[in-house]
């Protein structure tokens, strides 16, 4: 195609127009409607008049018109270029709103009335894990996060929803990335604060040789590192990355699931034991590292069940370790191939599961035929719980409790606690 026609399409493909905002949606984006279309606007909020450049569904902001009174200036001088975060232009009390409202309009989608109580801040202080990109470009590195609906990187400094342990998150990356990209293009670089220090993890690096892997063992030990790994690779562990669950004490694996904030775990399982308060068996599904397991195991017996190898041997390993406390049997099983049938789950006198973002949807029908007096239910996708939620609704359970938990400030992700009786 040549140039002078490619042109002519780009301005038949883009529009500019005023739009008028008439809400802000599930992942953060204002939306307008345009000859009965839904145009999402990023950046924008309820009530706002705007300009915009329409492609498709999608709008970017050119100019606000008419501001929302609920409007205030980010906390982030990288917002509305790096894609991480989507709402810091909301101030708190209509976040809190609009946070629970996810909640609430995914459970009316399924014909779902329950009590939703009011939104929970775990954002304490701060995300206690981040993955950095890193690539060279032009010679030069470039330490960050994806630009906002963009393959390219933001090149930070800082990050204001990090837990302060993190505060040399960028530091770190930078230093390590630059005597590896050498050989790779890119790579990506997993912190994670634990009790004992930092976790460094890093993938896409390939084979090292032994200065490379001597370079990386010096700035393990100059940036107090607990432990640097490439891959499945260790190079250095100075110290065991441990994390405290109840009463016990899990080494975290290199890559494995972990709630996003210290606080929002402690609040989760605060609310996980007490909906399985009496409960002498508990079945714990999708259990990851064991931070309901280890704390439910104080009362009740426990099985817990995931398809990640390394979170389980070192679940295991921890509950081997803790004395005085029930059993703990746990095991490796892709519950989303192969859920526990509802004749396994009779047995017990409760069921707790935190699937990943796609929910459980076979697992959730198992245990809507199952005789399970009490399910807890946890996810980070409202959607998906919902769906999960019809599913043991239409089995014979009653939604009794919905707990919405903010361990994501500022992004569209909201976390849900819902507690099932069999009536």
């Amino acid at each position: 195609m040549k140039r002078n026609q490619r042109n002519k399409w780009s301005k038949r493909k883009h529009l500019e127009i005023n739009l008028q905002i008439e809400e802000l949606g599930w992942h953060g984006d204002g939306i307008a409607n345009l000859n009965g279309k839904r145009i999402y606007v990023p950046l924008t909020l309820g009530g706002e008049s705007i300009r915009a450049r329409v492609t498709g569904s999608k709008a970017k902001l050119l100019e606000i018109l008419h501001a929302s009174p609920e409007r205030v200036e980010p906390q982030c001088k990288y917002y509305g270029i790096c894609g991480g975060c989507a709402v810091q232009h909301l101030n708190f009390d209509a976040y809190y709103q609009w946070k629970r409202q996810v909640v609430v309009l995914a459970l009316l989608n399924r014909q779902i009335k329950a009590p939703v109580e009011d939104l929970i801040d775990c954002h304490g202080s701060g995300r206690r894990r981040v993955a950095m990109h890193v690539q060279k470009i032009d010679g030069q590195l470039r330490v960050g996060f994806m630009q906002a609906q963009s393959h390219k990187i933001v090149d930070i400094k800082s990050c204001p929803v990090l837990t302060p342990e993190l505060a040399k998150a960028t530091d770190i990356a930078r230093d390590v990335a630059g005597h590896l990209l050498k050989s790779a293009k890119s790579l990506n670089i997993q912190l994670t604060a634990s009790e004992t220090g930092l976790d460094c993890t890093i993938t896409g690096a390939g084979e090292l040789d032994l200065d490379a892997r001597m370079e990386l063992s010096d700035y393990a030990s100059y940036y107090d590192l607990a432990r640097l790994s490439v891959g499945d690779d260790m190079i250095l562990e100075r110290r065991a990355p441990i994390l405290t669950f109840g009463a016990g004490k899990v080494v975290l694996p290199p890559r494995s699931f972990l709630q996003a904030t210290f606080a929002g775990e402690e609040i989760l399982s605060n609310i996980v034991l007490d909906g399985v308060s009496g409960a002498n068996r508990i079945a714990d599904l999708y259990c990851g590292l064991g931070p309901f397991s280890l704390r439910m195991a104080a009362n009740s017996s426990v099985l817990s069940v995931d398809s990640d190898e390394m979170s389980i041997a070192a679940l295991k390993t921890a509950a081997h370790n803790v004395q005085g406390q029930k059993p703990v049997i746990a095991e490796v099983r892709d519950l989303a191939e192969n859920p526990l049938h509802k004749s396994e789950l009779n047995s017990f006198d409760a069921v707790v599961f935190d699937p990943p973002r796609a929910g459980a949807e076979l697992q959730a029908r198992e245990i809507a035929s199952s005789r399970v007096c009490r399910v807890i239910a946890v996810s980070c996708n409202a959607a998906t719980f919902a769906r999960d939620a019809s599913i043991l609704i239409d089995g014979g359970y009653q939604l009794k409790r919905v707990a919405p938990v903010d361990q994501f400030r500022f992004a569209g992700h909201v976390e849900i606690v819902g507690v099932f009786d069999r009536t």
